[in-house]
């Protein structure tokens, strides 16, 4: 049982399977749950009353951090603003509004933990992972906004969990794919990318996610997630965090890549972690297999009885008091899910950089021709829809990665003025080259809906989040010219 309490896995679909109920049963610690596994609120209500009653100290997870990264609402996008809008906005109450409002909808459907706020620092524009998802770039702003996201999440019953630690934010590489390796030096770690995860400890944060990154100032050979330099000695002994250790999810390439999910689980509980988040589409016999790694390893050696069982005592005891807060929620309550009551699009879009040009074509009022820029799905982010094609907003033409730019643009009406809307636009050459191209044909103004960079010249407009509220937001500032 002590191995099966540490482990939280996925699954496919919208019902409890058989096997995992019995897991349940048996003593499994949590289960996190995806955008494969909602299609409604009721379905989901459902779904998690099955979960607990098979266990009812289970840990029902789930990936809502309020932004691009939804699971609640990955099938329509996201009717929050998320966390790069809410630092340029620069008003705590209003973060810890979307807290309040993304933990009541997950505790009226039965969810006890958010795998969020992300409190990395977006040091590199770069960064392929993070970017919109954290609050912004300078780590006091990132701390005060980490801090009023879980004040406000916490407040209603449901826990929070922040992440990426030591920090994600000034990589170039996606740990879903690779192991990034963030090169700052010590003094630079401590300062920007500490310093969040030291305010959201101090405010009480239930949990901290571990992430499959090198940091080599503080440990040059284990990645953060099986590192007992970083989560024991820094994070608990240093920093004094007393609460769950959430692994990544260990199916990652940045985790597993190498020596399979039943080694991972193991080093990542030496390292310091207490509840192991497995992956998306696991199965019985795989989970079976990570259980009976873990218990082999103890009576070989490889991993303390002392760590294992610590690491059990931690998630039992979230559970249990989880199992106790939780609070029957009518199923025909009024809740007001997906209801940012007191935060319009016309307030998020005062999070948007317009550059004087971009404001200049805008006023001469010519019909527009939305051009869609779609780059490969974000892993972190799924496919969703989003930004303002998510509310409606039919593109004249759409571009990815394997298209020629040149028949779309010339699909577009004489007389047209061109809003070439992507996503992280400076990361991706066909996006740059599409911008080029609707330039050198058609007046364009190029929205960049991801993390920013104006000095590649291939934004005009800079919304900081691709979710359905930032779209809105966005399309009510091209029509009300």
């Amino acid at each position: 049982m002590t191995a099966l309490t540490v482990l939280m896995p996925g699954f496919e679909g919208t019902t409890l399977p058989a096997w995992l109920e019995q897991l349940l049963r048996e003593g499994l610690g949590g289960v996190c749950l995806f955008g494969t596994n909602v299609s409604s609120p009721e379905q989901l209500r459902e779904l998690c009353a099955a979960i607990h009653a098979a266990n009812p100290d289970a840990i029902i997870a789930i990936d809502e951090e309020g932004g691009d990264v939804s699971r609640l609402y990955q099938a329509e996008g996201s009717p929050f603003p998320g966390n790069a809008v809410l630092g340029r906005l620069d008003c705590e109450r209003t973060t810890e509004r979307v807290g309040i409002q993304v933990g009541v909808e997950l505790r009226a459907v039965g969810v006890d933990l958010t795998l969020a706020p992300d409190v990395d620092v977006n040091a590199n524009p770069l960064n392929p992972v993070i970017g919109v998802r954290s609050f912004g770039a300078d780590p006091g702003l990132v701390a005060r906004h980490g801090v009023a996201w879980t004040r406000g999440v916490q407040s209603v019953g449901v826990g929070a969990c922040a992440k990426h630690f030591p920090g994600h934010g000034d990589t170039a590489q996606d740990s879903h794919v690779s192991l990034p390796t963030v090169d700052a030096d010590e003094a630079t770690v401590r300062e920007r990318d500490l310093s969040p995860f030291a305010a959201v400890i101090a405010a009480g944060t239930e949990t901290i996610m571990s992430s499959h990154i090198l940091v080599p100032a503080l440990d040059a050979e284990n990645p953060a997630t099986f590192s007992r330099t970083i989560l024991r000695g820094l994070l608990r002994d240093e920093m004094g965090f007393a609460g769950v250790v959430v692994s990544d999810a260990l199916d990652m390439r940045g985790a597993c890549e190498g020596i399979g999910i039943p080694a991972a689980a193991v080093k990542a509980i030496h390292g310091g972690c207490d509840l192991l988040c497995l992956g998306t589409r696991n199965t019985d016999d795989e989970v079976g297999a990570i259980a009976a790694a873990l218990d082999e390893a103890v009576v070989a050696g490889a991993l303390a009885a002392e760590d294992l069982e610590a690491a059990s005592t931690r998630v039992r005891a979230l559970g249990a008091s989880h199992r106790e807060r939780r609070v029957e929620v009518n199923a025909s309550a009024e809740v007001g899910l997906g209801e940012m009551t007191g935060l319009s699009a016309a307030d998020v879009a005062e999070a948007f950089e317009v550059s004087n040009e971009a404001a200049g074509e805008l006023a001469q009022r010519r019909p527009v021709a939305w051009v869609r820029l779609e780059p490969a799905a974000n892993i972190a982010v799924g496919t969703s829809p989003w930004g303002p094609f998510a509310n409606g907003v039919a593109p004249t033409a759409t571009i990815g990665p394997e298209d020629d730019a040149a028949v779309a643009v010339a699909s577009i009406p004489a007389g047209s003025l061109v809003v070439a809307v992507g996503k992280d636009n400076h990361r991706h050459g066909f996006a740059r080259e599409a911008i080029a191209a609707l330039r050198a044909a058609h007046p364009t103004v190029a929205v960049d809906m991801g993390w920013p960079d104006s000095a590649e010249g291939v934004c005009d407009i800079s919304t900081f989040g691709a979710s359905r509220l930032a779209g809105l937001a966005l399309a009510g500032l091209v029509g009300g010219r």
